[in-house]
């Protein structure tokens, strides 16, 4: 009988290490955005199975290509990084965080694309829609067609800075780009489109339309001008 216990309990030992030393399952940790996934679990092991055919139960533990996984995910648009760790039981943890969008460049008639806050440019995702601040306009369209905010390097700053701060982030609907210096912004209160001129100095330009809605239009009224520009240093234009 002891005999038995003992065979039983290193056969139990051998199996148990045979596991350790052989891949079992994965396992993702996917970190979501504001409580949304642009890439979903199912996704992310789609990709696995169809490029890693051989990454199935029984496989040497010393054959599970970590590297290859982590640099295959990280060339899926909506994945900002991804870490794959060997656990107990043979398992393989994935880590994933996805990229989060900070404005949504939007066309009538092409795809849009969204501007991540490390300033990258990334397609949209056909499982959920982000509410961000929109970025319309032709050199937009362009833009994203180019895929590089490079040409025009204060416009991510003037986003950010929008994004930032919670009370324009609520006002400031859309800014709507025709040329590097012809910028304006879609309030959420308030009917007309302020001209805003470039991106260039444009904290300064905010402080002006910030006097504009704590001293003027408290007085006029919100709708009582159909121009309001700030493109002009030191002005506020009102007509």
């Amino acid at each position: 009988m002891t005999l038995c216990l003992v065979l039983l309990g290193f056969i139990g030992f051998v199996e148990k290490k045979t596991q350790e030393k052989t891949f079992q399952q994965l396992e993702i940790d996917l970190e979501a955005v504001s409580g949304l996934y642009f890439v979903e679990e199912k996704e992310i092991l789609k990709v696995i199975h169809t490029d890693f055919p051989d990454l199935n139960p029984g496989l040497a533990i010393a054959d599970v290509p970590l590297a290859a996984l982590e640099k295959r995910l990280l060339g899926h648009p909506f994945i900002k990084e991804a870490q794959a760790t060997l656990e107990q039981k043979g398992i393989v943890k994935i880590s994933v965080k996805q990229h989060e969008p900070i404005a949504r460049i939007a066309r009538p008639t092409k795809a849009d694309g969204y501007i991540t806050t490390e300033g990258l440019i990334i397609p949209t995702s056909p499982t959920y829609t982000s509410r961000v601040l929109i970025l319309q306009g032709d050199y937009m369209d362009r833009m994203l067609d180019e895929g590089d905010l490079s040409q025009m390097p204060d416009l991510f700053p003037l986003v950010q800075y929008i994004t930032g701060d919670e009370f324009w982030n609520s006002q400031i609907t859309a800014l709507e780009i025709s040329r590097p210096d012809d910028i304006r912004l879609h309030q959420q209160v308030g009917g007309q489109v302020i001209e805003f001129g470039d991106a260039q100095d444009f904290e300064s330009k905010f402080k002006r339309i910030e006097i504009l809605y704590r001293e003027i239009l408290p007085r006029k009224g919100w709708n009582a001008y159909q121009r309001i520009s700030v493109k002009f240093k030191n002005q506020i234009v009102c007509e």
